[in-house]
């Protein structure tokens, strides 16, 4: 399933065919505007990344076997700190979870792909999600992130 893995590189720092990749996109963000809200009611940038982060860890843990909830640090984490250094230390978390979720793929069969989560069952079929279905779905949810990363990196551009 070598497949998978390049697209969650691809999303994650490669060259991917939605624009730019999401460490891109996070590292095209000044620190001045990574704790703005410019949208009310809608999460800031910052808000967003560790949201990234904290799913990139969920899905790692269910990989390697850990039953489906909530990520360990929440859906929506809010930032401790709103600092230049704290953003940075976002990005970082950010890169470290997806490098450690790439390792850990690596380290599959390709049966493994195929084998179903624990206690994970898509809404609409009713069938267990396999692992390979799960890795897709992150993928999917980086993308659709770092669009709103982009869309929000604008407004302070206009």
């Amino acid at each position: 399933m070598l497949n998978i893995l390049n697209e969650m590189q691809k999303a994650f720092n490669g060259d991917a065919w939605h624009g730019n990749h999401s460490m891109q996109v996070l590292n095209n963000v000044l620190a001045e505007n990574a704790f703005e809200h410019f949208i009310p009611g809608a999460h800031s940038i910052a808000e967003i990344a560790l949201h990234l982060t904290s799913w990139t860890e969920e899905v790692t843990s269910r990989l390697m076997g850990a039953p489906s909830g909530e990520p360990i640090k929440g859906d929506w984490p809010i930032p401790e700190v709103k600092s230049a250094q704290a953003w940075e230390r976002i990005i970082f978390d950010f890169k470290v979870a997806n490098e450690e979720l790439i390792r850990q793929c690596t380290e599959f069969s390709d049966s493994q792909w195929d084998s179903e989560t624990l206690n994970e069952i898509t809404p609409i079929s009713g069938s267990a999600i396999t692992k390979v279905e799960l890795l897709n779905g992150l993928i999917q949810h980086h993308a659709y992130h770092a669009g709103q990363i982009a869309l929000l990196s604008k407004f302070n551009n206009a």
